[in-house]
C-alpha cells in the first residue's frame, strides 16, 4: 500500500518541498502507525529544511519528511505494544515524519484524544506543551512569584501562561497591541512589547522573578534588566542568548506534561492556542508563514 507524504531531498527554500507517493511505513517494536488527521508546523521544520543545522551540506543523506506533532487514528500496532489498539484516536510528538498521510510513532509518546478536542487542535499541541512545561520546570517558580512571558499570545506563551496561573504564579504577558485582549483573556496582565518594554512592565508590576522569552525580537537586554539576572531568563527564540548569558532552551520533555495539559483542556480549565489550517499541498506556504510570522496562531497541516 502507498500513501502521500511531504518530503525534501535537498536543502533550500519552500520550493524543495514536494508531495510524493511512498510505501506505507511499518511500525517496529514499541511503535504504532497513525493515519494522520493533523500535523503542525514548527520552526524546526523550516530550519532543518534550509540546512541550518548542516552547514556546508547541500542535501540530507536521504529524503526527509518534516513534522514533529501529530494527531491521528492508530491503524497498525508494532510488537510489544499493549496500551494502544487499532482504531484508537491519539495525539503526541514524533521524531519527524508527521506531515504525511501516515506516520510511525513511539507508542509511549501518545495520549488519548478527548472527543471534544478537534483534530486540528490535537495535532498542534505536542511541541508547544513540551516547550512550555520544560521552561517552567527550569525556572522553578513558586506560587505567588511573578513570571514575565514575553510573547504570551503565541503558542508556547498561551500554554505557559495558563499552566503558570494554574500553579498560583502571577503572569505578566507581553504581546502586540492587537493581542492585548487575548492575553487578558488568559488571566494574565497584558503589556505591549516594543521600545519601552522595561517601562511598560514596571508600570504593571514592581517585581519580575523570572522571564520566559518566547518572542525574541532583540529584547534580551531588557528582559535581563527586568529579571535582575541572566540566570532568571530562559529564551526559546533568541539566537544571541549566549551574548547575554541567557540559557537557550531547545529540547527535552517533562514526563506527563502532554497528558496533564490535554486533561486540563478536556476539563475546560484552559484553552488551546488558535490554529490556522492548510492542506498538505500547501505545506511550503505554511512553513514560510511560520518562518516570517505572517499568520498568527499555530499552523496545522491536514492531509
Amino acid at each position: 500500500m502507498t500513501s502521500r507524504a511531504v518530503q525534501y531531498a535537498r536543502y533550500g527554500g519552500p520550493e524543495v518541498l514536494e508531495v510524493v507517493e511512498r510505501e506505507d511505513p511499518q511500525p517496529g517494536p514499541g511503535q504504532v502507525r497513525l493515519a494522520v488527521r493533523a500535523a503542525s508546523v514548527n520552526p524546526a521544520d523550516w530550519k532543518l529544511r534550509t540546512g541550518a543545522f548542516a552547514p556546508g551540506e547541500t542535501a540530507p543523506r536521504q529524503p526527509v519528511v518534516p513534522g514533529f506533532d501529530v494527531a491521528g487514528v492508530v491503524d497498525a500496532v508494532g510488537e510489544g505494544v499493549t496500551t494502544l489498539q487499532v482504531g484508537d484516536e491519539v495525539l503526541g510528538g514524533t521524531s519527524g515524519g508527521a506531515q504525511a498521510e501516515q506516520v510511525v510513532v513511539d507508542a509511549d509518546g501518545l495520549v488519548a484524544r478527548p472527543a471534544a478536542l478537534s483534530w486540528e487542535v490535537a495535532g498542534s499541541l505536542a511541541t508547544v506543551v513540551a516547550t512550555a512545561y520544560r521552561v517552567l520546570e527550569r525556572l522553578g517558580l513558586a506560587p505567588g512569584q511573578v513570571l514575565l512571558v514575553h510573547g504570551a499570545s503565541g503558542g508556547v506563551g498561551v500554554v505557559a501562561t495558563q499552566v503558570a496561573l494554574a500553579r498560583g504564579i502571577t503572569v505578566i504577558g507581553t504581546a502586540s497591541g492587537r493581542h492585548q485582549d487575548d492575553v487578558r483573556a488568559l488571566g494574565a496582565t497584558p503589556v505591549v512589547h516594543g521600545d519601552d518594554l522595561v517601562d511598560h512592565v514596571r508600570a504593571a508590576t514592581d517585581r519580575v522573578d523570572a522571564v520566559l522569552d518566547a518572542a525574541g525580537k532583540g529584547s534580551l537586554a531588557d528582559l535581563v534588566a527586568l529579571a535582575g539576572s541572566p540566570d532568571r531568563v530562559v529564551t526559546i527564540a533568541h539566537p544571541d542568548a549566549d551574548d547575554h548569558g541567557v540559557e537557550f532552551s531547545s529540547g527535552g520533555t517533562v514526563d506527563g506534561a502532554l497528558a496533564e495539559f490535554v486533561g486540563m483542556l478536556a476539563a475546560g480549565t484552559v484553552r488551546a492556542p488558535e490554529v490556522v489550517v492548510y492542506p498538505l499541498e500547501q505545506v511550503g506556504r505554511a512553513q514560510e508563514d511560520n518562518r516570517t510570522g505572517a499568520v498568527s496562531g499555530k499552523l496545522v497541516i491536514v492531509p
